[in-house]
């Protein structure tokens, strides 16, 4: 659009110019930008933090190379499925940074494992002694990093399958995150394994040797030993930390999506019905004029009405101003942009005029999806346009009760003013002239009428005459409209009849938009009558101003009226819970009469319901590929238990930084659950590899049966030697959103609510992995010892 307008500028008549009234590039180019730049610090810090526990500068470039080919490999996804890169479908990239190593994490850092391991044993290896260990480095760890990656795929099925407005916000996301795993999962088992054949070399620390490892040992032994002697009471401390977690839920307010800061206003007044266009022009004159006067306003474009198009049904009462407002660094200082609307609408308070503020985008999409222009909408459906007024003006008073209510107002079904003009068929008849003649008349002086075309080279313009405003802008006026009417014969013309002087003054087709009209009574001439006389239009039709409805609303075969309203200073979930007791208390319906919630209200109902029915089925499913995984039904419960210890910090950092349960939070959550089961998967398999070494040096006679004590010691092994790959992959993955949620910019408003369920919930999932699961699992292996089915577990039959 724009090279296209510096296309034809040059083109342009003398004094004419193109200026720009509200422009979204400079919106999407911010948005992206601040992603971008989230995208680039998350990929170096994981970097950073890889290298950190490695220490070995060949392994990290065999990690870190997974995250631009898995990230390129996206990029030619969304060329391929149509997906533009936008705020949402970077999301899903930068949401997948972190969590794109960790399958090369857990496979790299159990090569980087065994061949230090090995070193110590027998010195200096052979090409062949690397190459079978990272073969079997990965063939012990394989299957549990492919069922993870499915797993964190499957656990976005609900994201895909959302309906309406938060479908085509998130299913962007949801298929771009889905194509970075996809990318990690190919380089994991094509490039990765490759790449630890050729770079597998030099020395390798082993885990107590590595000065982060060791210090982060020194501090987790106490606490698993500790844990796995007094095993009831570090449950019951979790327990009682999930416990904690049920009244901050019930606390939390909710919301359909978080409102995105479009650095511009929507300023929506509404006059009463009646007001003429003239005075709806003055008042947005005023308006725009008051508007200019604040310091942060850079432009504003005012219309009033509805654009020549069926799809924009706004009445003439209706005014909309863009108000585009200039870069923050320019504001005032300590003011907001909440301060900026309270302070406009204060200047902008006009008798007969109600205010309403909202952002050009979600007021499209509001007005496109619901038919509601602000976030939230009451309407009232029955039979009758007076009872239906009446009705919406009675949920106005009762609404106007709660805290919260803003830019409150009700459709008025009633109040249009119109000119109704009743043509007397007897009067008519009595003079003579037909209704149509009288009709065009009507037609020409008021709407109207095409008398010619100016031509200029290729342009046509319509010559269209009518009378002048001061002719006909009041009743008086139009009742003394002159219509002719032919005379035959001779005689005494009727009471009322105008005559002119000379019948040669009027031309034979009728009036002129430069014809006056006569006198109603002028002098009548005594001499023979002439062909053409003239009547006022109220000798021959009955003329009066009647109210009426401005604008009939119907949905779904029935009449409609709403009431319009937004939600300020409370969430609108407890908003429209109070709202609804106070109506069914206070408001009697008459029978076939009803009211319905809608705007983002009922966006957020219908994500609610879909989620509701989706999530049980995912958590299946997840549970029955955990049980491919582990061929247990018991560990694969153990292992789904991190969904709700996961769900225990994301509650608590969403709770304490004020955000409200929307979709994007709990979109936040659904990839949250993904990443703490593949946590729990990895720690599971450190843990049998632990017991299963001991169960295999039993069976080959090395050593006598297992006790307790053994099962004891296997998984303080299996915790305190294996915690470097644990916590890389959840500190990875945490930490790569951390730039997400200290950003700032255009954007940011709508990510942050969503990666600080996953930050808060990777936490305590970390702390429920590494203490809880090795008690869970002591348990059932004490248990199965005793029952004498202790055995060695399939996910680890290519250990040493």
């Amino acid at each position: 659009m724009k090279k296209r307008i510096d296309e034809i500028r040059p083109g342009l008549p003398p004094g004419v110019e193109i200026h720009t009234a509200y422009d979204r590039s400079s919106l999407i180019s911010a948005a992206v930008g601040t992603l971008q730049r989230a995208l680039v610090e998350a990929a170096v810090v994981v970097t950073l933090v890889v290298l950190l526990f490695l220490l070995h500068i060949r392994s990290v470039l065999r990690v870190i190379i997974e995250i631009p080919f898995a990230v390129l490999i996206a990029f030619i996804f969304m060329r391929i499925f149509g997906i533009s890169s936008n705020i949402m479908s970077l999301g899903g990239i930068a949401l997948a940074i972190g969590v794109i190593v960790d399958a090369s994490i857990v496979l790299v850092e159990n090569a980087h494992r065994n061949v230090a391991a090995a070193q110590e044993r027998k010195g200096t290896l052979t090409t062949e002694d690397y190459v079978a260990i990272s073969i079997r480095s990965a063939q012990q760890v394989g299957p549990a990093i492919f069922f993870s990656v499915l797993i964190m795929v499957v656990s976005f099925l609900p994201v895909f399958l959302l309906e309406g407005q938060e479908g085509k916000l998130f299913r962007p996301l949801a298929f771009t995150k889905t194509f970075v795993l996809a990318g990690s999962a190919i380089i994991a088992i094509t490039l990765v394994p490759m790449l630890m054949t050729l770079l597998t070399r030099g020395r390798f620390r082993t885990e107590n040797r590595n000065p982060v490892t060791r210090v982060l040992a020194r501090l987790y032994a106490p606490v698993i030993r500790l844990a796995l002697t007094y095993r009831k009471t570090a449950l019951g401390l979790n327990v009682l930390a999930l416990l904690a977690a049920v009244p901050m839920i019930l606390s939390m307010g909710s919301e359909f999506m978080p409102p995105l800061d479009e650095g511009s206003l929507l300023f929506m007044p509404v006059t009463l019905p009646s007001a003429s266009i003239t005075e709806v022009n003055r008042i947005l004159r005023v308006q725009d004029a008051a508007i200019r006067t604040v310091p942060e306003v850079e432009t504003v474009l005012g219309k009033a009405g509805r654009g020549e198009t069926s799809t924009d049904p706004a009445p003439l009462s209706m005014i909309e101003s863009i108000i585009l407002l200039k870069p923050k660094n320019m504001w005032r200082p300590g003011l907001t942009k909440n301060d900026i609307v309270a302070e406009l609408d204060r200047k902008l308070q006009i008798p007969g005029v109600r205010n309403g503020w909202t952002q050009p985008i979600i007021n499209r999409i509001n007005m496109l999806s619901t038919g509601i222009r602000t976030d939230l909408g009451v309407k009232v459906f029955g039979t009758d346009l007076d009872t239906l007024e009446g009705l919406a003006l009675r949920v106005e008073e009762i609404l106007r009760r709660i805290p919260g209510t803003a830019d409150l107002y009700a459709e008025r079904s009633e109040g249009g003013m119109f000119l109704d003009i009743r043509i007397d068929r007897n009067a008519v008849g009595r003079y003579g002239v037909s209704v149509g003649d009288v009709q065009d008349v009507i037609e020409t002086a008021l709407g109207g009428e095409n008398i010619g075309t100016v031509i200029e080279g290729r342009e046509r313009f319509p010559i269209r005459v009518r009378y002048d405003r001061d002719l006909r802008n009041s009743l008086d006026a139009i009742r003394a409209l002159p219509v002719p009417v032919n005379l035959s014969g001779g005689g005494t013309p009727s009471a009322g009849l105008i005559v002119p002087a000379s019948d040669a003054g009027m031309p034979s087709g009728g009036m002129t938009a430069a014809s006056p009209p006569l006198p109603p009574q002028s002098a009548v001439s005594q001499s023979p009558l002439p062909r053409r006389a003239y009547v006022p239009l109220s000798a021959l039709a009955g003329i009066t101003l009647e109210p009426g409805p401005p604008m009939i609303g119907s949905e779904n075969g029935q009449l409609r009226s709403i009431v319009l309203l937004n939600v300020r200073g409370r969430d609108m979930g407890s908003f429209v819970g109070e709202a609804r007791e106070t109506l069914t208390r206070d408001l009697n319906f008459p029978a076939g009469y009803t009211i319905r919630w809608s705007g983002q209200w009922e966006n957020q109902i219908r994500a609610k319901s879909r989620m509701q029915l989706l999530m049980p089925l995912v958590f299946l499913i997840i549970y029955v590929m955990l049980y491919f995984v582990t061929r247990d039904y018991l560990e694969a419960f153990v292992v789904m238990l991190s969904v709700p210890f996961a769900l225990v910090g994301g509650v608590y950092l969403v709770y304490f930084l004020g955000y409200n349960f929307s979709v994007a939070v709990w979109v936040g959550f659904i990839a949250l659950y993904g990443l703490a089961v593949e946590t729990g998967v990895v720690m599971v398999v450190y843990l049998h590899e632990a017991l299963d070494r001991r169960l295999r040096a039993h069976e080959r006679g090395e050593r006598g049966p297992l006790t307790e004590q053994d099962i004891t010691e296997a998984a303080t092994e299996g915790s305190v030697l294996r915690l470097r790959p644990k916590v890389m992959t959840v500190a990875t993955a945490m930490i790569a959103l951390v730039p997400i949620m200290w950003s700032s910019g255009t954007g940011a408003d709508v990510m942050r609510p969503l990666v600080a369920p996953m930050i808060g919930g990777l936490l305590t999932s970390a702390v429920h992995v590494l203490v809880v699961t090795p008690v869970l699992f002591a348990y059932m292996k004490r248990r199965a010892l005793r029952k004498g089915t202790l055995k060695v577990s399939h996910m680890n039959r290519h250990a040493g």
